[in-house]
């Protein structure tokens, strides 16, 4: 018989995005939230099952420890930043049900297993890679010592790691996670600055062929193979999404790297036309015009692009694979074909200097995209940028938490560019990037042509400016 079993991206910090579809796990300067696709897709395949996703509706723990009753088991996906904060929960879950069995997924479980377990005695076991098979087997009543990709703890209090298991090759044997999107989240509460609301994102394949030093999941879970689904396979997913979220108006696939393989994403692009649905993808910018122009001419709206740098120098340090000229020239595609760029930076990478900070904000104001994010280094264990970041010192002695009260904070400090230097960065990128004539004409334009976006734009400023003025004050106080 199956355990009843309850899969929860835990409350922790205010407005925390730490599920696992979040590509940065932590606060945003506007309230933005990813579908836990990854807790999903484990829900799918053990029949039966829940899934709460708390910090998108507020649901914060009294409310959890309510809806855990009558389950058999929690799998609560943790992340560095909450580790500490989900220990507290998974112990406030055990006091409340003392027979409840608890996991930890993630990819902090995968690096940090031994340190989970140790921390948090309420927690039984913990997943050290993908963790679809994993959970499921548990789920059936497979003893726990007998389960490849787990560690756990002992009746004795000893900690035991179980051999690796290999990651999933035929994704098409997982279940779609639409049906578990429709079951259990409020499609509305899932908002995005640069997606149509409301959104739904997924993916069609796992992993990532680029070897950038600061990704986190591409170097612990998801690994460098990029594995996929056939086209077919995610068309028909798509054709029963729009069956069943007549409401949404956009469609997002995360992959890392969906743009690489060009034949299949036009393909796939092809087949969202003749569904008649709008889609956006995330894409490095190295896409060639030819390719862009067949997306674009299929239902391609919008491109989420890792730019992270204006500095070449950079962008080899953390092995990006990218040119800064082709990245321009990328970009001119972009504007020429009608697509629009959210375009990602990250300020204090390794080779940052008060130079290359000016480079890349001017480069962010040369390739113009339509919104922009920019985030702070983050050392996540399991990456090599935390391997360096330790080796060459510019870490504490401690580890740090990456966040402040889930804000993102600045952990690395060089001797050119210290941590400080680098959290001011942020808030001046940002200024000067959007308080420009063209970025406030767009947003004006917006504005005026849907009552709908008007709304949201003028909540999103007044949640960006407080929150500036709180990481302002929280930095202060340090």
């Amino acid at each position: 018989m199956t355990m009843k079993t309850l899969f929860l991206n835990p409350p922790s910090f205010e407005g925390y995005d730490g599920g696992a579809g979040a590509r940065y796990q932590a606060r945003r300067e506007v309230r933005s939230f990813w579908y836990p696709t990854w807790l999903a897709q484990a829900a799918a395949c053990v029949p039966g099952s829940t899934l709460i996703d708390a910090p998108p509706s507020d649901i914060g723990i009294d409310e959890v420890i309510h809806r855990t009753a009558g389950h058999d088991l929690v799998i609560m996906h943790t992340s560095t930043p909450s580790a500490r904060v989900d220990a507290r929960t998974a112990a406030r879950l055990k006091q409340a049900y003392p027979q409840l069995k608890v996991g930890f997924v993630g990819a902090h479980t995968m690096i940090r297993w031994e340190d989970t377990l140790q921390r948090s005695p309420a927690v039984d076991f913990a997943t050290t890679g993908e963790f679809d098979d994993a959970v499921r087997e548990v789920t059936e009543g497979k003893s726990i010592s007998e389960v490849h990709g787990v560690a756990w703890r002992a009746p004795d209090g000893t900690i035991v790691r179980n051999p690796a298991r290999p990651i999933i090759h035929d994704l098409e044997r997982l279940p779609w996670v639409v049906d578990v999107y429709r079951k259990f989240l409020d499609i509305p509460k899932y908002y995005n600055g640069y997606l149509q609301h409301p959104y739904i994102s997924l993916y069609t394949g796992r992993g990532c062929r680029s070897k950038c030093t600061f990704c986190l999941w591409p170097q612990t879970i998801s690994g460098h193979l990029y594995r996929v689904r056939s086209v077919d396979n995610v068309l028909r997913e798509m054709a029963h999404a729009k069956e069943i979220f007549p409401e949404v108006n956009e469609y997002f696939f995360d992959d890392d790297t969906l743009t690489d393989n060009r034949p299949r994403s036009e393909e796939i692009a092809r087949g969202m036309a003749k569904l008649g649905l709008c889609w956006s993808c995330n894409a490095k910018p190295d896409v060639p015009h030819e390719t862009l122009d067949v997306l674009k001419d299929n239902g391609l709206r919008l491109l989420l692009v890792g730019f992270e740098s204006g500095n070449q120098e950079i962008l080899n340090n953390i092995k990006k694979g990218t040119r800064v000229d082709r990245a321009k020239k990328f970009a001119e595609s972009c504007h020429k074909l009608g697509i629009l760029m959210h375009g990602t930076f990250i300020v204090g990478l390794p080779g940052e200097t008060h130079e290359t900070l000016e480079k890349t904000i001017q480069f962010a104001k040369e390739v113009d995209p339509y919104s922009i994010q920019v985030s702070l280094a983050a050392p996540y264990p399991g990456t090599e940028l935390h391997r360096q970041a330790h080796a060459n010192g510019w870490l504490p002695p401690e580890d740090p938490s990456l966040t402040n009260d889930g804000i993102q904070d600045a952990v690395i400090s060089y001797d050119s560019l210290k941590a400080d230097e680098i959290h001011a960065a942020l808030e001046r990128f940002y200024r000067a990037y959007y308080l420009r004539p063209k970025p406030i004409l767009r947003i004006m334009n917006d504005m005026i042509r849907d009552w709908g976006t008007m709304k949201r734009r003028l909540r999103e400023g007044r949640e960006f400016f407080a929150f500036m003025t709180k990481r302002t004050s929280q930095r202060a106080a340090v």
